[in-house]
């Protein structure tokens, strides 16, 4: 079956769908929606791949090491669960006491690339692209930005080995990680959830590169003149779900068959009929995840 829709960005692998995981799903897969859930460390990346496995179609896997999480970093509940904190709180809150096994903190953990682990990962059909990687400066320390570039041109050298594309996440360092594409050669793949400038969009797109959209675009018009510059046959369409969810959705947990809503809003900006629109951006992810 051939999809309406393919959510090229989703995180139904994350925590914050634990309770109703199969249900969005299915309803996705009702919608003629399909996804491709994108790991952020070695747990995520192979629940989504765990994911993939479990339904014969419409859904798929990126595998990879987030920016943020080659140091430590603040502890995200939608994506990896309640904090070991609020664990401890309530241990103490029922008479236990420190050091009976409690682990206190609020950051997550730091993980170096392990190329064999994500390559054995990657070998997986039902995989289709490596990360999300590449570089987050939103906040940056001492020893983390060499330590993002690192992994970055580890895992834009396994995608090249394995011959898939890359999925990137840029923010702040959209200068720094053109430069590191441009001195590998032969790398694609999309940058998710794309907010540069026109020029860097453009430098981008020069080296073959598509840019994804969100949710975001629906209620924000601080991306309607790079939609309009770019090319209808380089845009793809996202939620990164459960985040941004769409103006319909608004401060709803964000899922897969919202996807449309962007589809919807990249149609309106570019002044394209929504079917013709629709129709390429479908085309647009087939080729960019190589599904036939």
């Amino acid at each position: 079956m051939t999809p309406k829709y393919i959510d090229i960005h989703a995180h139904v692998n994350f925590s914050a769908f634990d309770a109703d995981r199969d249900g969005v799903i299915k309803r996705a897969l009702e919608n003629e929606t399909w996804m491709m859930n994108v790991g952020t460390q070695k747990d995520t990346s192979q629940s989504a791949v765990d994911l993939a496995r479990k339904y014969p179609e419409g859904v798929y896997a990126a595998v990879g090491l987030h920016p943020i999480h080659t140091s430590k970093s603040f502890h995200d509940k939608q994506e990896l669960g309640e904090p070991p904190f609020a664990k401890a709180a309530r241990q103490l809150a029922d008479g236990a006491s420190e050091g009976q096994g409690m682990v206190l903190g609020f950051t997550s953990r730091e993980e170096v690339f392990d190329y064999d682990f994500y390559k054995k990962l990657a070998s997986d059909p039902k995989v289709l692209a490596i990360g999300e990687c590449g570089l987050d400066y939103y906040r940056l320390e001492p020893e983390t930005a060499a330590k993002q570039k690192e992994s970055f041109i580890a895992q834009i050298e396994l995608a090249l080995e394995l011959g898939k594309p890359l999925m990137l996440h840029i923010r702040n360092a959209y200068g720094e990680a053109l430069e590191i594409l441009r001195a590998r050669p032969g790398a694609r793949g999309d940058v998710h959830f794309f907010a540069g400038t026109l020029d860097e969009a453009r430098e981008f797109l020069d080296l073959g590169f598509t840019l994804s959209f969100t949710g975001v675009i629906t209620f924000a018009r601080d991306y309607d003149e790079i939609i309009r510059n770019t090319p209808l046959d380089m845009i793809l369409s996202e939620t990164d779900c459960p985040y941004v969810a769409p103006a319909p959705f608004r401060g709803k947990r964000n899922e897969p068959s919202y996807v449309s809503e962007v589809v919807k809003k990249i149609a309106e900006i570019k002044n394209l009929d929504f079917e013709i629109c629709r129709t390429a951006l479908l085309q647009n992810a087939l080729s960019f995840a190589n599904i036939h």
